[in-house]
């Protein structure tokens, strides 16, 4: 080969070298939008890229590759600098950026509107008017749609993603345990069982309970009776509040168990799984009845009335 072939395959390589070069420059300048916070999942930089896309973050196959040469993508939530950033500053700081975060407690028995409201907005300075219609624009149901824990939530977190978060993470969770059970996932059957589970979190006064108020629950509902259960006044913006005789002769809404013989349409809490299972697979009794004792805060369970009233006349005693 001559100097002149060796001069012109060095001005090839050059020539494509600056294109790919030029061509990558370009690519990395391009603006994207993002959203304040960013999760990334644990996994591939393909899993991770994939990920980004779901939640309408465009990325390519290109920047999988990329990000080798930014490092190892952090997991978790990630606090972005700017909504609007060049494809090159978000990949970077993919690699580099942590979010605050702050814990949110949901516990058993609570309502969402009363988490989203006094927990949720509070901790994380967001608005409940929006939350909850965020809850409305992505969920069919209200109540029994999140799943009682504790989150570790980053601050600058938005309604919309903090909503589709914990609605995706639990809806995860429900199909785990319906196929687990069922070998399949029937969101509207399932449903049906954590409408229970919540009258059984709002009842029951532990664990061990929740299988004999479900078998209650069941037997009443087979033989066509009021379920009668306070708790089930315990919706919405009630979740603390006291029930009493005035509220049950004046609440017209459908969680009022003594007007209604019915299950509600909708539940009325978020539950355990323990509540779950207890109405998937309730005790076999005959209990009609229950009221709690003073002394132990427990239930005393009865199968006719006369002995339910009993019950009672033992408790005004005590």
């Amino acid at each position: 080969m001559n100097i002149k072939n060796i001069f012109m395959s060095i001005s090839i390589i050059f020539e494509v070298f600056f294109i790919i070069f030029f061509t990558i420059f370009i690519y990395l300048n391009q603006p994207v939008y993002l959203q304040s916070v960013v999760y990334i999942p644990k996994g591939s930089n393909l899993q991770i890229i994939n990920s980004l896309n779901k939640s309408k973050v465009q990325f390519s196959k290109l920047d999988q590759y990329l990000l080798l040469f930014f490092g190892k993508a952090q997991s978790g939530w990630i606090n972005m600098s700017a909504i609007k950033l060049s494809r090159y500053e978000a990949l970077k700081e993919f690699t580099s950026n942590k979010a605050a975060l702050v814990n949110i407690t949901l516990i058993p028995g609570e309502t969402s509107e009363y988490f989203l409201k006094n927990i949720v907005a509070t901790k994380l300075n967001l608005s409940y008017e929006k939350l909850l219609e965020e809850l409305n624009a992505q969920s069919k149901y209200t109540n029994g749609v999140f799943i009682p824990q504790t989150y570790s939530i980053p601050l600058g977190i938005d309604e919309k993603l903090f909503i589709n978060y914990l609605l995706a993470y639990a809806n995860k969770h429900y199909e785990k345990i319906a196929k687990k059970i069922f070998g399949e996932y029937n969101e509207k059957k399932f449903y049906r069982f954590i409408i229970v589970a919540s009258i059984i979190q709002k009842e029951a006064a532990n664990k061990d309970e929740m299988p004999i108020v479900a078998s209650v629950i069941y037997n009443r509902l087979n033989k066509n009776m009021y379920l009668q259960m306070d708790g089930m006044l315990n919706y919405g913006l009630n979740s603390h509040t006291k029930i009493t005789a005035q509220m049950i002769r004046e609440d017209n809404s459908e969680f009022n168990s003594y007007k209604n013989k019915n299950l509600p349409s909708v539940a009325i809490c978020n539950t355990s799984d323990d509540a779950i299972l207890a109405a998937i697979a309730p005790a076999k009794s005959e209990f009609l009845y229950f009221v709690r004792d003073k002394k132990t805060q427990k239930h005393k369970f009865s199968k006719t009335l006369s002995e339910h009233q009993k019950e009672i006349n033992k408790q005004k005693l005590n």
